[in-house]
Order: C-alpha cells, then sequence, then structure tokens
C-alpha cells in the first residue's frame, strides 16, 4: 500500500511538471523577441503537420474531406504523454479559422493541451494531434478561454484507412480529432483535456494584445509569416 501511495504521488508530481512546462514553458523566454520567435517555431511546425496528414493515404483523404465544411482547425505538432500511474499529456498549437462568408483562413491563435489520465500504465512518448471544428458551436467553444472536449463540446475520432473519407459525411460531432504517434494513425482520446489560449504567445507574435476573436472574427491583427499556415490550409 505504502509503495503504491508514493507512486501515485511521484506520478501526479511528473503530471503536474508536465502540464506546468507545456502552458507556462514560453513565460521563461527573456524577451518578447524570444516569444515570437518560439510563437512562429510553433506556427511553422503546426503547417508541416498538417502538411504530412493530407499527405499520408491512410488519412489525407478523411482529413481533406473534413476540411471542407471546417470552420476551424487546432494543430498540435508534438503532445508530449507521460505516465507512471498517474498519466498526462500536453503541448501547444496554432488555431485557424474560416470566414463563413469570403471562405478565407485567419490566424493563428496559440493555444495549450492538457489532459491527465489514471490507471495502471507506464512509459512516455509524443504525438501529432489535428482538431477540425465542424461546428458553429465548436469554433464558439474554442474561442473561450478555456474548453473541456468532450465537455463542453462533443468530439469524435476521425475515420482512418480505406473508405475513411466516405464516412466522414457521417459525421455530426462538434470536432474531429486526429492523431498520429510514430507514424501510425491511431487515434488517442481526447475526451477530458483542456483547451486554453496562450495569451502570451499571441501578444508576441501579433505584437499587441489579441484575443482569438479578435484574431480570428474581427481581424483586427495579422502577421504576414503566417501565411504559410494558412496557405497549407487552403491548398487542404
Amino acid at each position: 500500500m505504502r509503495a503504491t501511495s508514493q507512486a501515485i504521488h511521484a506520478g501526479r508530481a511528473v503530471l503536474v511538471l508536465l502540464l506546468a512546462l507545456v502552458t507556462w514553458g514560453s513565460a521563461l523566454s527573456p524577451s518578447s523577441a524570444g516569444q515570437a520567435g518560439n510563437a512562429q517555431a510553433l506556427v511553422d511546425r503546426s503547417r508541416i503537420t498538417l502538411e504530412e496528414f493530407v499527405a499520408v493515404q491512410e488519412m489525407g483523404p478523411s482529413v481533406t474531406a473534413l476540411l471542407q465544411r471546417a470552420q476551424a482547425v487546432l494543430i498540435y505538432p508534438q503532445v508530449l504523454r507521460g505516465a507512471f500511474v498517474v498519466g498526462g499529456s500536453g503541448g501547444s498549437g496554432t488555431l485557424v479559422a474560416r470566414d463563413a462568408k469570403t471562405q478565407t483562413w485567419a490566424g493563428p491563435a496559440f493555444y495549450s493541451f492538457g489532459q491527465a489520465s489514471f490507471g495502471l500504465q507506464a512509459g512516455a512518448d509524443a504525438a501529432q494531434v489535428v482538431l477540425v471544428a465542424l461546428t458553429e458551436r465548436g469554433l464558439t467553444a474554442l474561442l473561450t478561454t478555456r474548453v473541456t472536449l468532450g465537455g463542453n463540446v462533443s468530439v469524435a475520432l476521425g475515420p482512418v484507412g480505406a473508405g475513411a473519407a466516405a464516412q466522414t459525411a457521417g459525421i455530426s460531432a462538434d470536432i474531429v480529432s486526429y492523431s498520429r504517434n510514430r507514424g501510425l494513425f491511431a487515434g488517442i482520446a481526447v475526451d477530458g483535456a483542456v483547451v486554453r489560449v496562450r495569451s502570451s504567445l499571441n501578444r508576441a507574435y501579433f505584437g499587441k494584445a489579441a484575443t482569438p476573436t479578435d484574431i480570428l472574427v474581427r481581424r483586427s491583427v495579422k502577421n504576414k509569416n503566417a501565411n504559410g499556415l494558412l496557405d497549407a490550409v487552403k491548398k487542404a
């Protein structure tokens, strides 16, 4: 019993440290220029991640089919997952949104991802995650400061493999999730994950304080260095 209790406490400590590093890590940057550099690197990795998802046969047709209906796309180039009795995952990503009238994409706004899990488990790995918001409810939830996936909005795993593109027509969830882990496209469950706005990265990237609504709906701020990511989403 004592050993189990110690393991649980150790696992919790690891989880807290992991989520803290992911959520506040960029705040350790010594300057706004450093923060802006971190943000641009995340934008560039997000573009590469989306291009890789679209390019592979197992997932590309399905992702592309859903992007035709998408109101927004949230891309996490790296979600770190660690577990020792108590597990957790965390990462940072970028959200881009489409204007329903003009069909043009805007963004990105920056977000974190955090998720805790419990049970007998061990090990650590990393995954890439793409969340496609299909409904206005899904987009509206993501525009808030904090949203719990599967709680505030419904989430479904995106279909992969043969015939996956055809299966997307029957999906009615607010958000559809895709993930890749070591080249395998087996979806990880994101229910219970908490998505939060990273205000410090938004401020650094656009040169002033900006909410997701400012960036994605009002479009009152822009950064030309995001054009590569926006073009990749448009092409997909």
